[in-house]
């Protein structure tokens, strides 16, 4: 065996080895640059909770109930109870949309694309899903609201309610799921990014 005498190549044992003349630069975390859009960010949607809430209370449906007694004892008609999950499962659904468009619309922020933003929009999504609770359920009270006493076997219509704050999770999760999806897709190591 003759041994290659240059800077190329160079004998190792029974291998031959070729130097690495430019090793790439694996990107990093750029977090001061992103940090100003990922708050703004949050802010958006987390705003966006007031409209939702809104809606939420529009389209839930409410609880029929009969007056059973004079001091104002309330039953529900029969499957009426139903409508307590159905208020849940709309809320949810309202909120998972929002997960995903805002997972979407973070992913298509390219410049800013990164593990900052996603944080920023899983948590402003959080905060949207929060306040949504926080404020549909009183704009769903002022909506149904009972003017006079209602009489004795009167059917009176409840307001929606949430009954299970584990529907909050369900904002985060679509964004999580959304921006994790296309990151995956992507398969780059600096996500696409437009730097410069």
């Amino acid at each position: 065996m003759t041994e290659a005498t240059g800077p190329a190549h160079r004998p190792v044992g029974d291998t031959w080895t070729v130097p690495v003349l430019a090793r790439q630069r694996r990107p990093r975390v750029v977090i001061k640059a992103d940090l100003l859009p990922a708050v703004s960010l949050l802010g958006v949607f987390a705003v966006l909770g007031l409209p939702i809430a809104f809606l939420w209370s529009r389209i839930a449906p409410t609880e029929r109930m009969r007056v059973i007694a004079s001091d104002g004892t309330r039953a529900p008609l029969e499957l009426e109870s139903w409508h307590r999950f159905d208020d849940l499962a709309i809320f949810g659904f309202l909120l998972l949309g929002l997960g995903v468009v805002a997972g979407i619309v973070a992913w298509l922020l390219r410049e800013r694309r990164g593990p900052v933003v996603l944080l920023a929009t899983v948590a402003g999504v959080a905060l949207a899903g929060w306040l949504a609770m926080s404020t549909g359920t009183g704009f769903a009270n002022s909506h149904y609201t009972i003017s006079a006493p209602p009489a004795l076997g009167a059917v009176i219509e409840i307001a929606p309610k949430l009954e299970s704050a584990w529907v909050l999770l369900a904002g985060p999760l679509g964004v999580a799921l959304v921006y994790t999806l296309l990151v995956t897709w992507n398969g780059r190591d600096d996500l696409g990014r437009r730097l410069g």
